[in-house]
């Protein structure tokens, strides 16, 4: 297997196409990546950004240049020696009529060679959540009717552009079908389809399909079938085999039945060659699972680690008293986690917990050990252990219990046993039984059934309750409010930092090091911007007090209360201040603009995943319009004194941010794993959430910034520009190259600082038989850009590096400037001297 020494992802579709992408290749050699990692280029719905909603796993999109364009792309990667890593999709697919299988199903229901393709429950008409309304509503609003499908020519009902076919039994030696046009007889017709339309706001509380997370347009697909997996992996792995593809990523690989051996299988087709990695959210300390053939995860879990690096814990603290004094409430992430977790049990996964308690009553009824439990106990106790799960799921399968997910569901029987809240002892037992294989006979068979469904629930849910709702709900550091990040309040230091690199190492080195996905909530310079705030809470706070009350006129009056809520208000401040350009003028009228443009989306975005007040459901159109004319207000050139203040109050958290990128970006090629770079973020990236995250960057300014700027050894100077960080990034990427055993395997060597400036710094090494990398980089140094701090009256501070004998008296070569440099037992740097981040190589 030929492990990556850096990948760059490329996001294909919104103008992104095979032949573009062929056109980067150059550029992607001379920056020093190794793999291009592709986003899906499946066949997805008409007019998919994403390409998560494959309609035909077996063809590649014609929207971005189909096979002859795909082939194109492969062969300029080759001839540059570059190679490719496919992302797919195998947990589900779109439910789309585009989707020649699911359309299948839909006109010939459970005789359909594709009805167990999906993850269909057969014991009820199949439920097709499209309309607006139900369906005897719409019907009375003359809004279906019967008419021919023009392009199978095959009678259907018709809504609006949609068709969806009648099964051949309910016309066959009906010639005159499509003249019924009375409401009774359309309803008669429409009760003998092995389907039922029916509204899509029901879909959250009666769903005959599992689908990814709430997302009624993706169904889920039974890869774990042996039939299923060779059709929708035919011609991925024909890829594989002949050499085109390298690696494959695989998405959301928790949303399957069993994943260990989903990943046996792929292995077993893909070869021993193929690189693999699983997007996998890691809870901290939680490892991947040890029995799993693949080389790690797609790095969520890094960047969480990196926070503990660049996150002042104690100023932390003291954030959280200014937000609980703004709002008014003190901050309870538990409480908040909770009540979120609660919520989706309850609404948003409604239908898909009745389902586990069904089937859980039927292990009751068919397990003659068990004493009589009422069903209300058995729904109690359910939920609570839902609930109470702190990762994503276990792996329990017909193969048994793995001792991880054996230590963690005890951890969590534990927690419910100890909360001592509604939950019946005996119902939590009975639970337990199943979950732990302890039922025999007949009731074996059901127990497995909702050992898997729970499986697959217990991720969505911890998903939505965290990522799409806590996350948006709790705004007292925007930047710990990310994919991977933890919901619960932890310490943040140094020495943790270390410890999770070292852990890395063991675990999983050739798992990629990610710092923005096309998932992340916010891109990576303007979450290391964010992280400055812990420095300076007290600072934040009276600068959000000020705004405040410049802006308070804007706030309205609704019966619901203030719009925005002084929540909303300081989440706002704190997301514009993420999002802001770092060279945009107050008075930069067009600039502005377009930034609002980008904003606008993420606030309503922001309130509706926070299910509060809003939802995406059931919109509150007043409030939203009062949250929205507020942040047009911000965003005003008339409102001149704001933007000076802010963009002045901005400033040195700009540049301890840009300080925190480069730092966060060494860190990330330096540290074990395979270092990933999300498309443009080699420049500067203050991109919001998804779509925004998702634009196609200024690709045509990054390639004239590398060319331009001489060999990837001699970086600009000025440390503060995205070119200072893309020449950063091709200096140790093109150095990732030169020695990959260093960066696969090498040490990780942390190195402790003494003297004015040590808790400033951030030092460690890699280091192996040949080769040895010491990076010095600066972390909390938000004090040192407040104005006058850096005046010439300002004495210099210094710090010295004690270099263990693997690095000790060795020549170094700074590979900024070239200097050969010989090191005794230490090395001694002041912060703010020409080059505050240093690279020192020894050959």
């Amino acid at each position: 297997m030929t492990i990556p020494t850096a990948t760059y992802r490329l996001q294909f579709r919104n103008g992104m196409t095979f032949d573009r992408a062929a056109a980067l290749v150059p550029y992607l050699k001379r920056l020093g990546i190794s793999h291009l990692y592709a986003s899906p280029i499946f066949k997805a719905a008409a007019g998919s950004t994403h390409g998560y909603d494959v309609v035909d796993a077996n063809e590649i999109d014609p929207a971005i240049g189909g096979r002859d364009g795909f082939d194109r792309m492969a062969r300029a990667l080759k001839a540059e020696g570059l190679g490719l890593i496919l992302d797919i999709v195998p947990n589900h697919m779109a439910a789309s009529l585009e989707n020649a299988w699911w359309r299948d199903v839909i006109e010939l229901g459970e005789k359909s060679q594709f009805a167990r393709h999906f993850d269909i429950d057969w014991s009820r008409r199949l439920t097709l959540p499209f309309l607006g309304d139900s369906f005897e509503a719409v019907l009375a609003a003359g809004d279906i009717a019967l008419k021919t499908d023009p392009d199978s020519g095959k009678p259907a009902f018709a809504y609006f552009g949609s068709f969806y076919p009648l099964t051949p039994a309910s016309y066959a030696g009906r010639e005159g079908v499509l003249q019924i046009s009375d409401k009774a007889g359309i309803a008669a017709l429409h009760d003998q389809q092995p389907y039922r339309l029916m509204s899509w706001r029901d879909a959250e509380k009666d769903l005959s399909y599992r689908r990814f997370f709430e997302i009624t347009g993706l169904a889920g697909v039974r890869v774990e079938d042996e039939a299923v997996f060779d059709d929708t992996h035919r011609l991925v792995l024909e890829l594989v085999r002949d050499g085109t593809v390298d690696g494959l990523r695989v998405d959301h690989v928790d949303g399957l039945a069993d994943p260990e051996a989903y990943l046996r299988r792929l292995r077993s087709e893909a070869g021993p060659d193929c690189y693999i990695t699983v997007e996998k959210i890691l809870a901290h300390g939680e490892q991947m699972p040890r029995d799993w053939p693949v080389s790690g995860t797609t790095g969520y879990e890094f960047i969480a680690s990196i926070s503990q690096a660049l996150v002042d814990g104690g100023g932390l603290q003291k954030l959280h008293d200014a937000y609980a004094h703004v709002t008014g409430e003190p901050v309870d992430p538990r409480r908040d986690l909770r009540a979120a977790k609660l919520l989706m049990a309850d609404k948003n996964f409604a239908g898909e917990f009745a389902a586990l308690v069904r089937l859980a009553l039927e292990v009751r009824a068919s397990d003659q050990h068990e004493p009589f439990l009422s069903d209300a106990s058995v729904t109690t106790a359910l939920k609570e252990l839902l609930v109470a799960f702190p990762v994503y799921r276990t792996y329990g399968s017909s193969r048994g219990l793995p001792l991880e997910s054996r230590t963690m569901l005890e951890h969590v029987l534990q927690s419910v046993r100890q909360r001592r809240g509604d939950a019946d002892p005996e119902a939590i037992g009975f639970i337990e039984r199943i979950l732990k294989e302890e039922v025999d006979g007949p009731a074996s068979a059901a127990a497995l059934n909702f050992r898997t469904r729970f499986q697959q629930l217990t991720g969505p849910l911890m998903a939505k309750s965290v990522e799409d709702t806590l996350f948006y709900r709790l705004h007292v550091a925007l930047a710990l409010n990310e994919v991977g990040g933890e919901p619960l309040p932890s310490s943040f230091s140094l020495e943790r930092f270390h410890t999770d690199m070292a852990n890395r190492l063991v675990t999983q080195p050739d798992g990629l090091s990610a710092t923005s996905t096309h998932d992340t909530k916010r891109g990576e310079d303007a979450r290391a911007r964010l992280y400055t705030i812990t420095e300076a809470p007290g600072i934040w706070a009276e600068a959000v007090a000020r705004w405040r009350s410049m802006n308070r006129l804007s706030i309205q009056s609704l019966a619901d209360g203030p719009a925005p809520e002084p929540a909303v208000e300081w989440m706002i401040y704190q997301a514009l201040a993420g999002a802001w350009p770092t060279d945009l003028r107050a008075d930069d009228e067009k600039g502005i603009g377009a930034l609002e443009k980008r904003f606008l989306p993420f606030i309503e975005k922001a309130l509706r995943e926070a299910k509060l007040r809003t939802n995406w459901g059931e919109p509150n159109e007043d409030y939203e319009a009062a949250v929205m004319a507020y942040a047009r207000n911000l965003l005003s050139t008339a409102n001149r004194a704001f933007l000076i203040d802010f963009v002045g109050t901005l400033e040195p958290f700009v540049r301890s941010g840009l300080a925190n990128s480069l730092t966060q970006t060494l860190i990330k090629l330096a540290a074990p794993g395979v270092a990933d770079i999300y498309q443009g973020c080699e420049g500067h990236d203050f991109s919001l959430v998804d779509p925004d995250n998702r634009r196609e960057p200024d690709f045509q300014t990054l390639q004239q910034l590398l060319f331009e700027h001489g060999t990837p050894t001699s970086p600009r100077s000025d440390w503060q520009s995205q070119g200072f960080k893309q020449q950063l990034v091709a200096t140790l990427l093109h150095l990732r190259q030169q020695a990959p055993t260093l960066f696969r395997t090498g040490e990780y060597l942390p190195l402790v600082a003494t003297g004015d400036d040590a808790a400033r710094t951030l030092a460690f090494a890699r280091a192996d038989a040949q080769n040895a990398l010491v990076i010095i980089a600066p972390r909390l140094v938000f004090s040192r850009f407040t104005a006058g701090a850096l005046s010439r009256e300002t004495p210099p501070t210094r710090c010295s590096i004690a270099l263990p004998p693997t690095l000790a008296n060795r020549p170094y070569r700074n590979l900024w400037s070239g200097e050969r440099i010989g090191l005794s037992d230490s090395i001694t740097i002041g912060f703010m001297n020409d080059q505050p981040f240093l690279a020192l190589w020894a050959e």
